[in-house]
């Protein structure tokens, strides 16, 4: 059954989308999500606001700490279950089913399909730690994975591995698990574009009362805190351009001014649609990002070379070692870095799934999952075997700003890691560029997933609509800046991850719902 019909069948439930939802002023809302949701949302901005952004942040931070430190073998074991569960469902009799049917045709080409989904899910990351998180595991800047001796040859393909262990298989399974299940329900099964939808066979007709507004309620928030987090500290990297490139101070002013203009271009992208925005933006943004990347291979080519395989082989020799949170020596390294990114990515599941899951009907599940944990993999092996590989060098070879500082500032390391190469202000002011056009696509993709969230599953809700999210993104992340600065946005993240413990059950729960609605499309399909 198609998305764009009203009623939706599976089993015996009889719902119909948008029975919940409210029309006034332009909006068309679910009643109980939209309203919980903002209220919340609400409440937590006035908290932080009035308690006073470093209370809040050292509140918070001990809560992600606490749950970090006492559930870290539950994130681990989990995230391991999600790369397992989708790498079997790729070689199983699973793998042939089409999302949306037999006779399902893709909306998009491969090329802007992949486009879409990379800038998504974790584009703009990849432009912040590219650099700096080879160089903090190399030079031991917050302990070193498997408690590898810092500035060492050991340490080079040991730290290049731990980021790709971070970045590779384990976050876009669980990437993976969510937007299939996503897609698997809404077009197969004619089910709503909702995180609900996927619990439908363990829930039933449950699933449209209070379970399923919980999980929905669960999902705006950790979407709109992760996407505010990140246009926050994402502000901060780019004034560190501006202010590196061109000399513009880069205070808050620069910052906040930042985020309004990446809001102003989201809003415009969004009112534009997928087809006209999203669409348009991504594969910009595909362009920019190769360009870079193949530049600076170019221009550091033996280095660039010899990195790719030790990035590789540091990969494979330590996926195991470093997926075993039992008896682990390095602890410290282990919770501030693996379980805290877990925590993150599956805090950041619903926004990434829900938005791949609606750019991928008429892929196969074996050609859906094996593109999603696959080719996104290729490409940051060989975006950090380059970036990582250079900065590395650099730090060896006591080349430059990072030759003689190391990591200092986080923000500044890709151009300082630049500043070394032929065009290296070029490069930056690229760079710049390509972090800008990262947040729109990151700010106008979770604004029409959270929009489909809080219109009960609709995907055309009205413009007004699209417009509202767009801007709450962009104000959270203004506001808390303004008041009171990185610690603000540090507190906003800390609650956000936070989120991550009780998803991580949910992400269960649902590779569970999953296989059983599967069973009966193979049933069917036979």
């Amino acid at each position: 059954m198609m998305m764009n019909k009203d009623k939706y069948s599976i089993d015996n439930t009889d719902y119909t989308v948008g029975q919940d939802n409210i029309q006034k002023w332009g909006f068309d809302i679910h009643n109980a999500v939209f309203g919980i949701s903002a209220g919340l949302i609400l409440a937590f901005l006035i908290a932080i606001l009035i308690i006073d952004p470093a209370t809040s942040k050292e509140f918070l931070d001990g809560l992600k700490w606490q749950i970090i430190g006492t559930f870290d073998s539950l994130f681990m074991w989990s995230a391991n279950i999600f790369v397992v569960f989708c790498l079997v469902l790729i070689v199983s009799p699973f793998g042939k089913i089409r999302l949306g049917g037999e006779g399902a045709k893709a909306d998009y080409s491969r090329l802007s399909w992949i486009a879409m989904l990379f800038a998504a899910g974790m584009g703009i990351g990849l432009m912040f730690w590219g650099v700096a998180e080879p160089l903090a595991y190399y030079t031991g800047w917050y302990e070193t994975p498997l408690n590898v001796a810092a500035n060492t040859p050991e340490a080079v393909e040991l730290a290049l591995g731990a980021t790709m262990f971070h970045w590779g298989l384990h976050p876009w399974s669980i990437y993976g698990v969510v937007a299939l299940s996503m897609a698997f329900f809404a077009f197969n099964k004619g089910l709503p574009l909702s995180i609900r939808s996927a619990f439908y066979p363990i829930l039933g007709d449950r699933t449209w009362g209070w379970p399923g507004h919980i999980i929905d309620i669960f999902a705006v928030l950790a979407t709109l805190f992760g996407l505010a987090t990140s246009l926050g500290l994402g502000a901060q990297q780019a004034a560190s351009g501006f202010h590196h490139v061109f000399g513009i101070e880069a205070g808050l002013t620069l910052q906040v001014t930042i985020i309004v203009v990446v809001t102003l271009l989201a809003v415009i992208s969004v009112v534009r649609g997928l087809e006209g925005g999203v669409k348009v933006i991504s594969n910009i943004n595909m362009l920019l990002a190769v360009a870079l990347l193949i530049f600076v291979a170019l221009v550091s080519f033996a280095v660039s070379m010899g990195t790719i395989p030790t990035t590789v082989m540091g990969y494979i020799k330590n996926i195991i070692p470093l997926s075993n949170p039992i008896g682990r020596e390095d602890e410290a390294w282990m919770h501030g870095w693996t379980v805290f990114y877990w925590a993150w990515w599956i805090s950041w599941s619903p926004f990434v799934g829900m938005f791949i899951a609606r750019i991928s009907r008429g892929r196969t599940v074996r050609e859906f999952l094996a593109t999603v944990l696959i080719v996104p993999t290729v490409v940051t092996i060989l975006w950090m075997s380059v970036f990582g590989g250079v900065a590395i060098d650099q730090i060896i070879n006591n080349i430059g700003t990072l030759g003689s500082k190391g990591l200092t500032e986080v923000p500044l390391a890709m151009f300082q890691m630049f500043d070394s190469l032929p065009l290296g202000n070029l490069l930056s002011m690229l760079a710049v560029l390509l972090v800008l056009v990262f947040f729109i696509t990151s700010s106008d993709s979770g604004s029409l997933v959270i929009d489909s969230i809080t219109a009960g599953g609709k995907i055309d809700a009205p413009i007004p609509q699209r417009i509202f999210w767009a801007v709450i993104e962009g104000a959270i992340a203004a506001v808390l800046l303004w008041v009171g600065g990185t610690q603000a946005i540090e507190a906003l993240q800390a609650g956000a991850i936070s989120t991550g413990l009780p998803f991580t059950i949910i992400l269960l729960l649902m590779c569970v719902s999953l296989i059983m609605g599967m069973r009966t499309e193979k049933h069917n399909q036979n």
